[in-house]
């Protein structure tokens, strides 16, 4: 039997859609019973969304103050203590997860896991590499706890189900003082979270400026889409660099994404390969990204997207 504790992936009181996805991830594993861990300040609202996931057996919420931001430094030991009655410990390959799990797996003496896939028995495992043009299959020695991060384009995500029982849960752990919570820097959007949007809008460099890219977002408001671009388009300043999709951004599987002036270098097509619908608009009839596309658009942008915007009323 597998037991499984997945962290909940949270700010400001929301579910991350990343962990519904692990809790899926969790669910593939031989005979697995799964517990969600919730480490806030205030957990409750949290809790509830945790465990109305189907498949979720139990919620455990960790409340004390020093949880009141997700510090990897004060929130790794307390796993670590939880992790004891389990075989396996997952978090969402999020910055949250990215940033936890490897302080987790050091205090508890264990290798890694990244990016996990597919699911394959309970100790192995399928994940990608060489920017997703090679996938791997990990396997570690029957026993060892297993702490991965979940590749969250990778899995479904766990629809509603529950509600779960839900069990305040007290530890007795030192926590480190050396880190301490500054500040928190995030843009703020009307628009849908890109990484678990069901559609994207996504911009490159030719669009040729940050004015130019307001053609993407009236696009993607008139489709209520969450708004993407590629590195290139980071890198010159048209947009900030949250949006960025890729193999150094956001890896996302949306069910309809158009890319918009994006070439489709092999590090931009490793953050949609999940994607289940590509359409491509591009003048250069020999860019990558057709190869990849769905739908493919020879154009010019600045023609076809205002009248595609228009189109949709």
């Amino acid at each position: 039997m597998s037991k499984v504790l997945v962290v909940a992936d949270h700010l400001q009181g929301k579910l991350n859609a990343g962990t519904a996805r692990c809790v899926t991830a969790a669910g593939r594993l031989p005979e697995a019973e799964v517990h969600v861990v919730v480490l806030a300040a205030e957990a409750a609202d949290v809790a509830g969304q945790a465990a109305a996931l189907q498949g979720v057996a139990k919620v455990l919420t960790v409340q004390r103050a020093e949880n009141a931001h997700p510090l990897a430094a004060v929130l790794a030991p307390q796993v670590a203590q939880l992790a004891a009655g389990y075989t396996h410990v997952f978090a969402p390959s999020s910055t949250f997860g990215k940033d936890l799990l490897p302080r987790v797996a050091a205090l508890l003496g264990v290798s890694q896991v990244s990016e996990l896939m597919a699911v394959e028995g309970s100790h192995r495992f399928k994940r990608p590499t060489y920017a997703g043009n090679a996938i791997v299959t990990v396997e570690l020695a029957p026993g060892t706890k297993v702490v991965a991060t979940v590749r969250s384009a990778s899995f479904e995500a766990a629809p509603r189900g529950g509600p779960a029982p839900t069990e305040a849960v007290s530890l007795e752990v030192a926590l480190p003082t050396h880190t301490r919570f500054v500040s928190l820097s995030a843009g703020k959007s009307d628009r849908p979270d890109l990484q678990s949007a069901a559609k994207v809008v996504s911009g490159g460099r030719a669009l040729g400026s940050a004015e130019n890219f307001q053609i993407i977002y009236q696009l993607a408001d008139k489709l209520g889409a969450a708004v993407g671009a590629s590195r290139a388009a980071v890198d010159a300043g048209y947009v900030p660099n949250e949006l960025q999709v890729g193999q150094t951004g956001k890896i996302i599987a949306p069910e309809l994404y158009l890319a918009i002036g994006i070439s489709g270098a092999i590090q931009h097509l490793t953050g949609i390969k999940d994607a289940r619908t590509i359409v491509a608009i591009n003048k250069d009839p020999e860019a990558p990204i057709f190869e990849v596309a769905d739908i493919g658009l020879v154009g010019d942008l600045f023609k076809v997207v205002p009248e595609l915007t228009q189109a949709l009323g």
